[in-house]
């Protein structure tokens, strides 16, 4: 069951606000389904050509964002994972958002030395050191988690 938004089985929504568009995705969060997250990440170079090392980036920090959610947000099983792509101009968005258990991230965490993160905990560094922009914090109303990273596409 791959849920597309709006509670169901769906394809994407997108929206087209003139000088952007933006497209949100609901999976299970299960990670066989992650694969559709970097499906409709890559659709989007049908908007706005990417370089093939651009795209390979991208798609790793959203396969780590997503990957998060999933191992972290519902020890229990269910639950979804909420994803949003915002492609303006030159400049992408991508957010990963859940409802579940969240997760304690101390400010600094995945930055510097890599050597001093243990297995399992490279995927916010990676994400750090692809994206331009980076925050990760509570979900909306104060549950799950939510990231994003922003990358500038003109470099």
């Amino acid at each position: 069951m791959a849920i597309v938004n709006e509670t169901s089985a769906r394809t994407p929504r997108t929206s087209d606000s003139g000088d952007g568009r933006t497209v949100h995705l609901t999976i299970p969060a299960k990670a066989e389904y992650i694969a559709l997250s970097r499906l409709a990440l890559t659709g989007l170079t049908r908007v706005r050509p990417l370089s093939e090392e651009q795209l390979a980036d991208l798609k790793l920090a959203l396969t780590e964002a997503a990957s998060n959610s999933v191992r972290h947000a519902y020890p229990e099983a269910g639950g979804c994972v909420d994803i949003s792509y915002e492609l303006r101009g030159d400049r992408l968005t991508i957010e990963v958002v859940d409802q579940g258990a969240g997760f304690e991230h101390e400010e600094g965490e995945g930055e510097g030395d890599l050597d001093d993160l243990s297995e399992g905990g490279l995927g916010i560094a990676i994400i750090r050191s692809i994206a331009d922009e980076f925050e990760l914090g509570a979900g909306p109303g104060g549950r799950g988690s939510r990231l994003r990273f922003v990358k500038n596409l003109s470099d």
